[in-house]
């Protein structure tokens, strides 16, 4: 049997190994001795049985918590130091410094960082300060860096967080692409999707806006409720459907924002889905308005299912929709300009068709899930 070299995943939470690499760590397993490694113990296990892989569990957390921190990175150099890994590649903030500290210290060859998002573009002050630091001395310990879209690569260049000798996106952008086939509108039935409505409170004549992700104020959601409440005003004939969990702990909503998405029967909250296709389905936009991304799975997903999207003026969102062409693009924390965008693509049908027939083929076009997968697999190949 031929030895392979041992690949090593981390993200500091295992539903993102989960879901923003979904089969990625098993395509990867065909190759090289994949590992995946994360906290929440529990959930890690069940992703590594379901990709294949062996698992090792680090306690990370999503918050600055320098002993906790300290602990991880001393867990990781003993962990690489014994399994010398030929890779160690990391994904999100928190598993990125610990891990490429770690891997350094440890000797391992090549130490890679996917960069998904930049939270520290909403801090201020001595937090955006010690958040400059931490992103410097992860980059400074990586020997490549991956931002997953061009705009994020022009902040890293701009902010001076490493040399551009590092940092290279791979692809046309994204750290997973869309596996098309999967993300498609055939796979529901008209009476699939009336079922459906019918459960949720959807009447057949409702236009459906629709927003998936984490209900947090950076996702946008204050501006998008407030929004919708003078939308759903005027008109009787429309719902907002957002499907995620609320995260009161590290970003909460405004207490307004909270009191309308109960008390508005027009707004449909469904939680989190683990399968969001079904609700894509029976949605005729996604609206996402996003402080920061790095490059958004979802606005990809809605693409691929046949919607026209209404994405802020961010990267990654900028790139994946061209304007009036798969989607329209507006500025970042304006309400009057969600308002806008809703109500034109409701009134305006010939718009709304021409968006909705690209909208899957520009997906299909850029950013299927197999070429993604070749073009890291590929820059893995070349490190041997």
């Amino acid at each position: 049997m031929i030895n392979r070299y041992k690949l090593i995943r981390i993200a500091t939470v295992p539903v993102s190994l989960e879901k923003l690499l979904e089969n990625q760590l098993h395509f990867m397993n065909s190759y090289y001795d994949v590992v995946a490694v994360s906290s929440d113990k529990k959930y890690l296990e069940r992703v590594g049985s379901a990709q294949g892989v062996p698992v090792f569990h680090v306690e990370m957390t999503r918050k600055i918590t320098p002993l906790k921190d300290i602990r991880a990175v001393w867990q990781l150099y003993k962990y690489f130091k014994k399994e010398k890994p030929f890779i160690v590649h990391s994904h999100t903030p928190k598993a990125g410094t610990v891990s490429m500290l770690a891997a350094k210290l440890a000797g391992v060859p090549h130490r890679l960082h996917t960069v998904a998002g930049l939270p520290l573009l909403e801090a201020v002050g001595l937090k955006r300060n010690l958040l400059n630091i931490v992103e410097r001395a992860t980059y400074h310990c990586a020997t490549k860096v991956y931002p997953n879209s061009s705009g994020l690569k022009e902040i890293i260049l701009k902010e001076n967080f490493c040399s551009p000798l590092k940092v290279k996106v791979i692809g046309t952008g994204s750290s997973n692409g869309i596996n098309t086939s999967h993300f498609s509108s055939e796979h529901f039935s008209a009476e699939d999707r009336r079922k459906l409505k019918q459960s949720i409170g959807i009447s057949i004549d409702d236009f459906v806006f629709i927003f998936v992700g984490r209900l947090v104020t950076d996702k946008g959601i204050n501006e998008l409720v407030s929004a919708f409440k003078v939308l759903s005003k005027d008109c009787k004939t429309v719902k907002l459907l957002l499907v995620g969990s609320l995260e009161n702990e590290l970003d909460p909503l405004n207490e307004e924002t909270l009191q309308e998405i109960s008390s508005n029967h027009s707004i449909i909250r469904v939680g989190y889905q683990s399968d969001v296709r079904s609700f894509f389905s029976i949605s005729d936009c996604l609206v996402f308005p996003s402080y920061r991304e790095g490059f958004p799975n979802v606005v990809m997903q809605a693409g691929a299912m046949g919607l026209p999207s209404i994405v802020t003026d961010i990267n990654g969102c900028n790139e994946i929709i061209q304007e009036g062409i798969n989607g329209t693009i507006i500025p970042v924390k304006n309400s009057a300009a969600i308002f806008e965008k809703m109500q034109k693509i409701m009134s305006d049908k010939d718009w709304k068709k021409v968006q909705q027939k690209n909208a899957r083929h520009l997906i299909v076009s850029k950013f299927e899930q197999q070429v993604i997968w070749e073009s890291i697999l590929e820059e893995y190949k070349n490190l041997e």
